[in-house]
């Protein structure tokens, strides 16, 4: 079996294709054969050694992997057999097959390509989830941060599908463009962005960093701050030391991971996603498509950055 393989944290080009053994199910586990993966930047993050939740040398990233259930491990039903699946596994994606637990499996509706089923995948359980917590409604102000990359772009169409109006922070003009077509009200520049307005109902963060103090002061009175990435650092102390000087216009943090959601949420969340996606107003979006021979490539390209929605390999 052929998987994308990490043999030494750090050095990109210890980033390799392997033959290895076979995936086998081990107790409540079932394993996929996988017909896309999603290559995200928590991926670049593991193979170089900056993501606390890896395993390390010896294993492959990946945490979305699209296809049919081959087998099941003991505890679990077998009727799940040749069922097609998006699994989340706790890595181990970029491979021709992966042991997932049940719990993380979830169904795919009929129709719902699994280059789509990936694109969406992580980025759109967190948005989805991370929103619902902030508490979007229709006529809601949100601000993305980040719009332009996975969460973000995510989240400012199940945003838009809400009826939320979405200011998208980002770069670039071919970016700004692909934004306003996915629901976007408007959008602004990095630089623009803590000038604006101080009125917005809901923040999305995923870059945190020492900018964050800035774009909290955004907030309108018992607005929301979503964080739930830090691509561009994880704050310090004092950058949140802004909530106490809002202190009066009540605002509330929520520092949000997926891996904090149970099973029962997981799946109720997905359900969601599938009926927006039913509803033509989300989409995964998918950049650039790669086999999995070229892997390594596959995550270069995403450290690189620049292109607008997932990156997959295909086995």
């Amino acid at each position: 079996m052929r998987a994308v393989v990490v043999r030494g944290c750090g050095n990109p080009a210890s980033v390799a294709v392997v033959d290895g053994a076979e995936a086998e199910p081990g107790p409540g586990e079932v394993v996929v054969r996988a017909e896309a993966m999603g290559v995200g930047y928590v991926d670049v993050m593991a193979s170089r050694g900056l993501y606390a939740y890896f395993p390390g040398p010896g294993s492959s990233p990946g945490l979305e992997v699209a296809g049919v259930v081959e087998s099941t491990g003991p505890g679990v039903p077998p009727g799940l057999v040749g069922q097609r699946v998006l699994g989340l596994p706790a890595f181990g994606g970029l491979a021709e097959a992966v042991a997932v637990s049940a719990d993380r499996v979830l169904p795919l509706d009929d129709g719902m390509e699994p280059d789509v089923a990936v694109a969406l995948g992580v980025n759109a359980l967190v948005a989805e989830i991370g929103l619902g917590r902030a508490g979007i409604g229709p006529d809601g102000r949100v601000l993305v941060r980040g719009a332009g990359g996975g969460i973000g772009a995510l989240a400012t169409q199940i945003a838009a599908a809400h009826g939320a109006h979405v200011t998208a922070v980002t770069s670039g003009p071919d970016r700004a463009r692909a934004l306003l077509a996915s629901g976007a009200t408007r959008t602004v520049g990095r630089d623009e962005a803590p000038a604006l307005e101080r009125d917005v109902d809901i923040v999305v963060d995923t870059v945190g960093g020492p900018e964050l103090a800035d774009h909290l002061r955004l907030l309108a009175p018992n607005g929301h701050y979503l964080l739930c990435g830090a691509a561009g650092g994880v704050p310090s102390g004092a950058d949140l030391e802004v909530i106490v000087e809002m202190f009066h216009s009540s605002p509330t943090l929520h520092a949000f991971s997926l891996n904090s959601v149970g099973a029962a949420d997981l799946r109720a969340s997905w359900a969601r996603v599938s009926a927006l996606v039913g509803t033509g107003k989300v989409t995964g979006i998918v950049a650039e498509r790669y086999p999995l021979a070229a892997g390594p490539e596959a995550l270069r390209a995403v450290e690189r950055g620049g292109a607008f929605g997932k990156v997959v390999l295909h086995p």
